[in-house]
């Protein structure tokens, strides 16, 4: 028999580190699980609230069931929220143009610092997402088709913001993609007895400008957005870079598809489908809710434009960067909303012209809570999901608050929920403009920390 080796207290210690170290990596890697920093290894991009763990006291939100707007308000001390954020708003990081708006759940203005209207970055999106489930049908999805006209087949694009070149989940509904479609369309051709074609690509149903003029040239260098179009593939990306012509870039990935099924493809060029063209296949995007889910939880810009063109287009305007601007406008004034001083001329937020008053912010908070409260549900949880997984950490809004956020040189916003230590949850927008330029994420810590102290204040009335 062979003798054990080594000094017994050794083996022990040896044991003893390879312990402490097997729990070292278990904690770091749930604290880096929990900040989001492994959902791009997990999920290929953001994971979505069902991939973390949220604090005991943040109730799951079930639009489906309308109980948040069921939920009654609560008779808040105006002064002790007042109270609550005078130290935090007292921050010179914010600068000189500072904007809050809190409102209870009925519409009741708690506290409102600025009539102003503010450039509001991306928490426009707020209002996009509102006008996009008010006006649209939320079940609604996006189709994208083939449809043959003699020997030309058209790819037509039904402006879906989540087309995929080919099959993804990105952690939430599956996306349509052109591969499924080439599988169907080469199928449908083939029975045919369509062997060849001349193929043509449908980008109409939006019109106007791809790029906003009153955008900064930096943002296509930035890789911020790609041109607008009702058809294009990952978000008008190849390789993770924008391309100059997204609805071109699709119809040749199509092609090279369509190639791989054994059609032969003679050509490829835009052209409009015919009406008496037949149709050949068909995929199906996400709904109108999944789309603005998404849109809201990453800050993501393209989609914002396309559901604004969307709106534009339901409300019987073309899909230009104006009519989705207008009609989205349009659709918080049929609220009722208030919309004093609001200026818009994107639906993402890109644009420093634009203009919105906090007031008008919680205002639509509150009336999604009856109109669309898929929103409420949509908003990022401060400190584990969307674009706020690595903010609020170590302040009493970690969990409690669902904002959406808002970034450029000097601007920093946050717009949505929070409920406070006593359990009363309010409706808030925290908005600057002329924030401290050199310290820019101290600058939007100073921002988190209004909402922190709301967040931390006993504010129901006695």
């Amino acid at each position: 028999m062979r003798k054990r080796t080594g000094h017994p207290v050794l083996r022990a210690l040896a044991w003893v580190t390879a312990a402490a170290v097997l729990v070292g990596a278990i904690v770091g890697v749930t604290v880096l699980h929990q900040r989001g920093s492994l959902n791009d290894f997990l999920c290929g991009g953001d994971c979505g609230d069902r991939y973390v763990t949220a604090p005991e006291d943040l109730e799951a939100l079930d639009p489906a069931s309308q109980e948040l707007s069921a939920v009654p308000p609560a008779d808040v001390d105006d002064v002790a929220v007042s109270n609550a954020v005078e130290a935090a708003l007292g921050q010179p990081l914010l600068g000189p143009h500072v904007g809050v708006s809190v409102r209870e759940l009925d519409g009741t203005e708690v506290l409102a610092t600025s009539p102003d209207a503010f450039i509001p970055a991306s928490t426009t999106k707020v209002l996009t997402g509102y006008a996009a489930l008010t006006t649209l049908d939320p079940a609604q999805r996006f189709t994208t088709t083939a449809v043959l006209d003699g020997s030309r087949l058209v790819l037509v694009g039904g402006g879906d913001p989540y087309l995929m070149a080919t099959p993804a989940d990105k952690g939430f509904a599956a996306p349509a993609d052109l591969a499924t479609l080439a599988d169907r369309t080469g199928a449908e051709l083939v029975e045919k007895g369509v062997t060849q074609v001349q193929l043509a690509y449908d980008d109409t149903l939006f019109t106007g400008p791809a790029d906003n003029p009153v955008w900064e040239p930096s943002y296509a260098a930035q890789n911020q957005v790609s041109p607008i179009t009702a058809l294009w593939t990952d978000r008008g990306r190849v390789d993770k870079r924008r391309v100059e012509d997204p609805s071109g870039t699709a119809a040749s990935i199509f092609a090279a598809q369509l190639t791989e099924r054994g059609i032969t493809v003679t050509s490829v060029e835009p052209g409009a489908a015919p009406a008496a063209g037949t149709p050949v296949a068909e995929v199906e995007g996400p709904t109108v809710a999944q789309a603005v889910e998404r849109m809201v939880l990453t800050s993501d810009n393209g989609a914002a434009e396309v559901l604004a063109r969307h709106v534009a287009i339901a409300s019987g305007q073309e899909g230009s960067f104006t009519a989705a601007a207008a009609a989205v406008t349009t659709a918080l004034e049929n609220a009722g909303i208030e919309t004093t001083g609001l200026v818009l001329t994107d639906g993402s937020g890109l644009s420093r012209q634009n203009r919105i008053a906090p007031t008008t912010l919680t205002s639509v908070v509150v009336a999604s809570r009856l109109t669309a409260p898929e929103l409420s549900g949509d908003l990022p949880v401060a400190g584990f999901t969307g674009t706020l997984v690595e903010r609020f950490v170590g302040v009493p809004g970690r969990g409690l608050a669902r904002v959406k956020t808002g970034a450029l040189n000097q601007v920093h916003s946050l717009a949505g929920t929070v409920t406070t230590a006593d359990g009363v949850v309010l409706s808030i927008a925290v908005m600057v403009d002329q924030a401290d330029l050199t310290r820019p994420l101290d600058s939007r810590a100073a921002v988190d920390a209004v909402v922190a102290s709301v967040a931390g204040c006993t504010c129901a009335a006695p």
